[in-house]
């Protein structure tokens, strides 16, 4: 615990810096009114959202039950993930931005960005080292350059907190500069609601949880976001915020609702219950109608019909899944 707070002192101190963007962006208060309250977020019905993509190719294979059952999801409003995989990243949303315009005008997009270096845990972990450092950090500012003045819904690094020790202790404090120079980064965009991803009820404590929150600038935004990759109740969910929220001048948060139907499948181990659960189902409906004032919305920032990696059955992480995505409608009790 000791060496966690010195890494969170040194996160704090590092959030004051100024990563050369100019000044300005949201208006942190807690007491302002929710800013996703009347905004109508963008389904993505183009060719390259693979659930769209999921549905059509059902219908054109003669599965119309199936179809009918991908559509629903297909039109529900959820994020898109971009991460470093997206390059050049400014030209590529300005390019995304057009197409929705074109399409969907008025529409807000709901965007998690997941940029940071997952590919190990444990170990020598370094997550690319100081070059891993400085791509991460011109690829935000290209992010945050792409974004420019729109309307958008950001949940920030889901796991980026949570998994702080999947690094070798001499690069944790790197992890949390990083977070927090990103947070600086995205508070200064004008029209961007940013939700920082806080890991999820059954993790970590919410003391804890506050904590790095405080560390990597929580200030400076809406709020942050809970069960992004997780599957724990949205009751257990609004506790746990609560918790963190008041710990951190009560701060607003989202809660992810997309697989959290049944729960979390507490016949997997509990390092497992993220990873396909069988159990799985869609949960609420995203919605600004919430159980408590205090969270701003229930939210489907991961993707119904999307694998988690190569576990319970599933193809590799990413990959569409039809039978998966079926199986989330079935379940669900909307």
């Amino acid at each position: 615990m000791k060496r966690l707070s010195l890494l969170l002192a040194a996160a704090a101190l590092c959030a004051t810096a100024n990563p050369g963007l100019a000044s300005g962006g949201q208006n942190p208060r807690a007491s302002d009114p929710n800013p996703l309250v009347g905004q109508r977020w963008w389904d993505q019905n183009t060719k390259w959202n693979l659930t769209w993509r999921g549905y059509r190719t059902a219908l054109r294979a003669g599965r119309t039950a199936n179809a009918s059952k991908i559509l629903r999801l297909a039109q529900t409003p959820q994020f898109r993930w971009w991460g470093r995989w997206e390059q050049p990243i400014t030209s590529k949303l300005t390019r995304t931005f057009a197409l929705m315009d074109q399409e969907a005008p008025g529409l807000v997009p709901l965007i998690a960005v997941r940029a940071l270096d997952h590919s190990g845990c444990g170990g020598g972990f370094s997550a690319g080292g100081a070059a891993g450092d400085a791509a991460y950090r011109r690829w935000v500012l290209g992010f945050a350059r792409g974004i420019g003045d729109r309307k958008a819904v950001i949940a920030y690094e889901p796991d980026a907190l949570g998994t702080l020790r999947c690094l070798r202790k001499s690069r944790r404090g790197a992890r949390m500069r990083l977070i927090a120079y990103g947070v600086e980064v995205l508070s200064k965009l004008p029209n961007t609601t940013v939700y920082i991803d806080a890991e999820a009820s059954d993790w970590e404590d919410a003391s804890t949880v506050a904590r790095k929150l405080k560390a990597v600038g929580v200030a400076r935004v809406r709020g942050f976001a809970l069960n992004a990759t997780h599957q724990a109740t949205t009751r257990s969910n609004i506790r746990f915020g609560l918790a963190v929220s008041k710990r951190i001048r009560g701060k607003h948060f989202i809660i992810n609702t997309s697989h959290n139907g049944n729960g979390p499948d507490n016949r997997l181990p509990y390092g497992k219950r993220w990873c396909n659960p069988p159990n799985a189902a869609a949960g609420a409906l995203p919605t600004t109608t919430t159980a408590n004032p205090k969270v701003d919305a229930y939210l489907w920032v991961e993707r119904p019909g999307f694998s988690n990696g190569t576990c319970n059955g599933g193809p590799k992480a990413g990959a569409w899944w039809e039978r998966r995505a079926v199986q989330m409608v079935d379940r669900a009790r909307w």
